[in-house]
């Protein structure tokens, strides 16, 4: 489309220009022309007076050389025979002009212009005291005829080329803000098409390309909405069943030994592995559901803070003490609520599930300018090899464990351009330290590096406690 309309407007403009430069060129070529004779008529007009007066030689050819056509030989002065016996046509400079030429321009009485060697001769008719009629001859040199005339062409050649080359560059800039915005378009559409639903498109460009694009982003709400709902029976089950499942696995071991008790432990821990079954399976086929636009995103602060009032009850229960810092005010973070909320409690889950009964835990939040930093630190014995943790995840081989916890977390974090670490706390043990990005363009180079290492991400399966 954009190469079209440089054409359009190129074709278009090369007419134009020549519609109007040929014409006017021509027209000042014969300007030219007219402006030369006329100068020659005026030098042929001031021996006139003379010749009315006499028809000597020798005064005439003073008159002639005191003309500045004369006093460069550009006039001649031809008289013709009186018609007494003896008297011959006088000759006054160089003539140029044929004898015929000149006996027609006394014939007929009126000026004429003829071709001459090296330019043209201006042929006017004058009555002497006689009553004969003598030519008055102006030689117009070739360039004095065309003078001016090529520094006028060059001009309009200037004048059009300049406007053609305007004109290819406004279409050039029309045709790419016509042309980006389609672009745009298709590439947020194949991306989609590819399972990358946080794909938007700026609402920008022509009204039509603008409708197109709110059309397209309401799409992809919508169908980020309905892959959403649909997780939920699924993969948000990470942190809606794995949480009751814990208190009531907690809860069983406090019934001691009884057959009832015994059954009830083997009906939770079978509960336990069919969920994990479903989580594993939802997890394994989750697309990113998050959306990257303009007001996407969360108060991490208040997510938190709703989590904490859940988990503190369990705390309690247990004899654990928490401690919570950093959560004041709000802190905006590009993840989506649900998401996050995943992410915590995966985490929290895991301080219950992997640590004794009164250990105690954290979760701090760090407001920076370019990353919110998330910290969930216990006092428990710690992972001994951290870096095996993230890079290759227990994969469900642990009891308990599905092997998506700190999976779950990492998504969401690289989502955003960030990261997960693993370290010692300074209560002693774990400490999960969850980067999360501000700046959607880091979250775009994110992208693309996980889409380079998606293959061998997909055959190590990593992930979590």
């Amino acid at each position: 489309m954009r190469w079209a309309l440089v054409r359009v407007s190129l074709a278009v403009t090369v007419m134009v220009v020549l519609a109007f430069a040929l014409p006017l060129g021509m027209v000042i070529k014969e300007m030219a022309r007219d402006r030369a004779f006329s100068n020659a008529e005026r030098q042929a007009a001031t021996i006139g007076p003379t010749l009315t007066v006499t028809t000597e030689r020798k005064m005439l050819e003073r008159a002639v050389e005191s003309t500045p056509a004369g006093a460069v030989g550009r006039m001649a002065v031809h008289i013709p025979a009186s018609g007494e016996l003896g008297s011959v046509p006088l000759e006054i400079g160089i003539r140029r002009a044929a004898a015929r030429d000149l006996a027609t321009v006394q014939a007929i009485g009126r000026a004429s212009i003829t071709e001459v060697s090296g330019g043209s001769a201006l042929l006017q008719p004058t009555a002497i005291g006689t009553g004969q009629i003598a030519v008055v001859e102006i030689f117009v040199p070739e360039g004095e005829v065309s003078n001016g005339v090529g520094t006028a062409w060059l001009v309009l050649a200037g004048v059009g080329l300049a406007l053609i080359v305007g004109s290819v560059a406004v279409a050039d800039r029309l045709g790419i803000r016509m042309v980006q915005p389609a672009q745009r378009l298709a590439g947020a559409a194949h991306e989609l098409g590819e399972g990358r639903l946080g794909a938007r498109v700026p609402e920008e460009g022509p009204p039509e390309l603008r409708s197109a694009a709110v059309a397209f982003n309401s799409m992809a709400d919508q169908v980020v909405q309905l892959l959403a709902n649909e997780r939920e029976l699924a993969a948000d089950l990470s942190h809606r069943l794995r949480t009751p499942l814990t208190v009531l696995r907690l809860n069983a071991a406090s019934l001691g030994e009884s057959a009832a008790a015994e059954q009830t432990r083997a009906a939770v821990a079978q509960l336990e592995r069919e969920v994990d079954t479903i989580i594993r399976t939802a997890r394994q086929s989750k697309p990113q559901t998050s959306a990257t636009g303009p007001g996407a995103g969360c108060d991490v602060s208040e997510v938190v803070r709703e989590r904490m009032a859940f988990w503190s009850a369990l705390a309690e229960d247990e004899g654990r003490k928490v401690r919570l810092a950093g959560v004041d005010g709000p802190v905006r973070i590009p993840v989506a609520r649900p998401e996050l909320t995943a992410a915590l409690d995966a985490l929290l889950g895991n301080v219950f599930r992997h640590t004794a009964e009164g250990t105690a835990f954290s979760v701090d939040v760090h407001n920076g300018d370019d990353a919110v930093i998330v910290l969930v630190s216990d006092a428990g014995p710690g992972i001994a090899d951290p870096a095996a943790a993230l890079a290759r995840g227990n994969s469900g081989a642990r009891v308990g464990s599905t092997g998506l916890g700190l999976d779950i977390v990492r998504r969401v974090a690289e989502s955003t351009g960030g990261d997960v670490r693993i370290g010692r706390s300074v209560l002693g043990g774990t400490e999960v330290r969850v980067w999360i990005g501000l700046d959607p363009r880091e979250a775009a180079r994110g992208d693309r590096r996980r889409g380079t290492r998606g293959g061998v991400r997909r055959r190590r399966k990593t992930a979590a406690r």
